[in-house]
């Protein structure tokens, strides 16, 4: 017995893995979180669909065992990628107290979607990566917006567009408010939105553009660019067939 978690990835269906397609025509139970999903996006399968908006864990747990029981195909859909603040490993536990495998079927992030669409590399040579977070609310004590600010790291802030002031707060104490900053709202769908500005001016931006959720906020000097170049392309490395 097995349950498919899929990831729809940010909203544009052409973004969809092949097999995460193969999966949503042959499926006979999907189970979509309607906040984060439209219903009308699943239009091309023909599969009962089921909106878990509002449904406790236990509730769709107990959707999933009896469907899965019935021997149907069931796909639990998640936004974005499931391995990024999706809830994901709760479902899976109290599935597998039930004697119910799960398998994972990855979809295209948030994050990497906000970065096409803006057009930029999230790192670059001098920069140590990336610090995928989101600030601390009502499940999350401290984040360490702070000390990561610290850090030679692009930061990509998740749920975070309802505690914008907060975050400048805290990372523009440490950086200064002249450090790059770019928000996309609804990466790859109809009503996205974006734009690039300096972190003091990001919370006016937002009000201005009327984001409150939905929202990649990403910080950091690698939004501009860089004029160095990497050893991914330098002559010794590809002699050595690195």
């Amino acid at each position: 017995m097995k349950v498919y978690f899929v990831g729809f990835g940010p909203g544009d269906k052409e973004l969809l893995t092949v097999k995460a397609w193969k999966l949503l025509e042959s499926a006979d139970v999907i189970i979509y979180p309607g906040s984060i999903i439209e219903r009308e996006a699943l239009d091309d399968f023909k599969a009962e669909k089921i909106d878990s908006h509002g449904m406790s864990l236990e509730e769709i747990i107990d959707l999933i065992e009896k469907a899965v029981r019935d021997g149907k195909t069931v796909v639990r859909l998640q936004s974005g990628d499931p391995s990024v603040f999706g809830a994901l490993w709760e479902q899976i536990r109290e599935l597998k107290k039930r004697g119910i495998e799960s398998e994972i079927i990855p979809g295209v992030s948030s994050v990497f979607a906000a970065s096409a669409c803006l057009g930029v590399e999230l790192t670059s040579p001098d920069l140590a990566g990336i610090a995928i977070v989101r600030p601390k609310g009502d499940t999350l004590e401290e984040d360490y917006l702070e000390e990561l600010a610290k850090l030679p790291l692009t930061l990509v802030i998740l749920l975070g567009a309802g505690k914008i002031d907060y975050i400048v707060e805290k990372v523009g104490k440490v950086r200064g408010f002249e450090e790059p900053c770019a928000v996309v709202y609804r990466a790859t769908q109809k009503n996205e939105k974006k734009f690039f500005c300096k972190l003091g001016e990001l919370v006016d931006r937002m009000k201005s553009e009327g984001i409150r959720r939905t929202a990649v906020i990403i910080i950091g000097k690698a939004l501009l660019g860089y004029e160095g170049r990497s050893h991914l392309y330098s002559g010794s490395l590809l002699r050595e067939g690195c």
